[in-house]
């Protein structure tokens, strides 16, 4: 700041750009250029400015704000004077500034925006020994004087506002009243004296205003110490009420010990003998659930009943027959790899650049990856195929539907820890699981598109099921999240029944992605249609939510028979397990939150349809693999030129040598990029040439129009295990 005064000139030389952004309603924060006076010598220097929290602060370039302040002036202290049309005068403890707008309208605003945060630093000073914010229970009581103390304080801002627009009120009346006493014509008199009137109207309806506001303000006082005695009562109910629960549950429990402790009655107790004959008179009394019916979407209140079923420990590695004894596969698989390395990496100055990118087109280095293909993942799908399984012998197409969507939602478990991203398959690359001799399947992937990226899937099962999809995955990098989306169908066709179904996946959110730990989500809804018999099953699932007390990760839905009427309720949650609720009765309930009349179904105790697998030992060391995923970049004989267990820079990263890796990824990603270019280049010179270019063709999959859908999308065409029993790979492509 200058010590000489400057010389009173309206002119500046140069002008002021216009402030970056206009104060906004609520906002403290006010920027811009501004003419300060510095010294004889050099004169005013254009200067950008900072008004925020009570402090006026200004800096040589907006550049500067990062690290160098200039000099800072408090409001709360300070005295503002206007010289003439465009001058502003600061002082405050000895320091004063001189600055200059370049237009009067400009030197408005900032006046106008220095007494409003000169006014609130006067009411922040004066309230520094106030409250602090409520944090325990028996203090939220306040709250409502905090919102009075809120309601008062946008007061005090309108009292400064009134104040302003009575001083300007006033000047702009002694301007009016001197233009009135100048000698003009009659006409433009008149037309000066209704200006006049107009002006002192505004002045009086702006203090009615302020007026009206004040009125609204004691009224609120009036009704807080009601509203507070009301709150109080209803916390000592609520309190009251928990009390009452607690005893409660503590005397069931004494109960049911007592129960169980006690020695059992024999058949010829009268007492033994009826209760034997209620309970063979109907199981509805004991293993009942009541559920709240669907509104808009499967979402469902439940009082727990008492688990009378035992639920079998399952083993990732067999599966268990119908007399429970297990069924080893013929050949014994690994269970671990090596451990991942524990390399840094700064995410963000990767990332930064990506935003609104989509996230196949991110080069990323194989620290963000897993030592797996999304082929790889495609058929993690697979994990729980028992399920499909025992849908294939069902003889009730509704009990089969409940064991459809387990399936559906079992595919999204091994998803909870696995934040890395698997490798964009190379176009062209495949992916084959023979399980034929362990589990009656053999699975086929191939990557059919690289922009879009698409993967299409084929399981043929002689277990009595076929499945095949294609998913094309569009992606979002937001800053703060990363969103999958799965796009396209999945069908899924038993071979007894004729029975036929469909549906899409829902939509995968990476949450933290910048700063934080990384978690997963999936949320949206799920509708899964048997177009044999038109029944459906609608599952809801729930995004997480820090603030909903509803169990996390949660999967609720409803299966239906074709004329609507709800049969299964299903519950869950896709990290852990799903059960199926048969109804027995409905009935009409009361209105729900937004006034819709809710159904309540009458339930028998719900049965496990799906528990996930434990993961295997130091699993956590392992990229969180399931015990199917270990094994599925293990080393196999006979499988295609093109598959993703030879793809050399993913079998470097699992070997851990991540620099290697590294190279590895950027050659291949080159070596796709000059074969795309080559058949862009074989393009234009068909074209120049009128002759027809076929383009890239998948090797194992052709496209066709489905009846159902109606969507054209790649299905397997067939030959593939052919050319493997023959070890004929002639016709593959070396992509590697």
């Amino acid at each position: 700041s200058g010590l000489d005064p400057p010389p009173h000139s309206s002119a500046v030389g140069g002008s002021a750009s216009t402030p970056a952004g206009a104060l906004a309603p609520g906002s403290d924060t006010y920027k811009g250029w501004l003419f300060k006076w510095t010294n004889y010598l050099k004169g005013y220097q254009r200067r950008w400015f900072v008004l925020s929290n009570g402090l006026l602060s200004y800096y040589r370039t907006q550049a500067e704000m990062a690290h160098t302040c200039r000099g800072t002036i408090n409001l709360a202290t300070a005295h503002i004077d206007t010289e003439d049309a465009c001058n502003i005068v600061l002082s405050s403890g000895g320091r004063t500034y001189h600055l200059k707008a370049s237009t009067e309208v400009e030197r408005q605003r900032w006046v106008t925006a220095l007494e409003l945060a000169k006014a609130k630093a006067i009411r922040m000073m004066n309230d520094q020994s106030g409250d602090e914010e409520p944090t325990t229970q028996s203090d939220r009581s306040e709250g409502i004087q905090g919102t009075l103390k809120t309601l008062i304080s946008k007061l005090d801002d309108l009292g400064t506002c009134n104040d302003l627009i009575a001083k300007h009120g006033a000047a702009l009346q002694r301007s009016l009243s001197e233009l009135e006493a100048l000698r003009v014509p009659v006409e433009g008199g008149e037309k000066v004296k209704g200006v006049n009137e107009r002006a002192t109207l505004f002045r009086i309806t702006s203090n009615a205003m302020i007026n009206a506001c004040r009125d609204f303000l004691d009224l609120a006082e009036t009704h807080s110490r009601r509203w507070q005695r009301a709150l109080q009562y209803e916390r000592e109910q609520r309190i009251h009420l928990e009390e009452t629960i607690e005893q409660l549950a503590k005397q069931h429990n004494s109960l049911e010990r007592a129960w169980r402790e006690a020695p059992t009655l024999s058949a010829n107790t009268p007492i033994g003998s009826e209760r034997l004959q209620k309970g063979e008179a109907s199981d509805e009394d004991e293993d009942t659930e009541y559920f709240d019916a669907m509104e808009d979407s499967p979402a469902f209140i439940t009082v727990t009943a008492t688990e009378n079923t035992q639920h079998r420990s399952v083993s990732p590695y067999g599966l268990c027959n119908d007399s429970g004894k297990e069924m080893q596969p013929l050949r014994r698989r690994r269970s671990h790899i090596p451990d991942k390395p524990n390399y840094s990496l700064n995410l963000w100055s990767i990332m930064k650049n990506c935003i609104g990118k989509e996230l196949s087109k991110i080069p990323m280095p194989v620290n963000f990856n897993e030592p797996l293909s999304m082929l790889q993942r495609l058929t993690e799908d697979l994990e729980y195929h028992e399920l499909l399984d025992k849908a294939a012998r069902c003889e009730s197409s509704l009990e089969q539907l409940c064991l459809v969507a387990a399936f559906s939602v079992s595919s999204y478990s091994t998803t909870i820890h696995r934040t890395a991203k698997p490798f964009n398959p190379l176009l062209g690359e495949t992916y084959e699981l023979d399980r034929l001799e362990d589990f009656g399947y053999r699975s086929l992937c191939e990557q059919v598109s690289h922009h879009p990226p698409a993967a299409s899937h084929h399981v043929i099962s002689q277990r009595g099921w076929t499945l095949w999809q294609e998913i094309t995955i569009a992606s979002k990098f937001r800053g703060k999240y990363l969103s999958i989306m799965p796009l396209g169908a999945i069908h899924l066709q038993f071979h007894s029944s004729g029975n036929h179904y469909v549906w899409r996946k829902v939509t995968s959110t990476v949450h933290n992605i910048i700063v934080g730990k990384l978690w997963i989500d999936q949320s949206g809804d799920i509708e899964i249609v048997n177009h044999r018999t038109k029944e459906t099953c609608q599952l809801k699932f729930s995004p997480y939510s820090y603030f909903s007390r509803e169990v996390p990760r949660k999967v609720t839905g409803v299966v239906s028979d074709s004329g609507g009427q709800a049969h299964y309720i299903l519950s869950g949650t896709w990290d852990d397990k799903i059960e199926s609720s048969k109804i027995v009765q409905s009935s009409k309930g009361g209105s729900g939150s937004e006034g819709k009349q809710k159904t309540v179904y009458q339930t028998l105790s719900p049965k496990l349809l799906w528990k996930k697998y434990p993961l295997p030992d130091n699993a956590e060391n392992m990229y969180f693999f399931s015990a199917l995923a270990l094994t599925l970049n293990e080393p196999e004989d006979g499988v295609g030129l093109t598959d993703s267990r030879l793809r050399p820079d993913q079998r470097l990263m699992e070997a851990g040598r991540w620099d290697e890796a590294n190279s590895e990824k950027q050659r291949l990603e080159e070596k796709q990029r000059a074969v795309r270019r080559r058949r862009e280049a074989e393009a234009t010179d068909a074209l120049d040439d009128g002759r027809e270019y076929e383009g890239f063709q998948p090797q194992w999959f052709h496209k066709r129009t489905n009846a159902i859908t109606g969507e054209t999308n790649f299905v397997y065409k067939g030959g593939y295990w052919e050319a493997k029993d023959s070890q004929d790979w002639s016709m593959c492509t070396e992509i590697f």
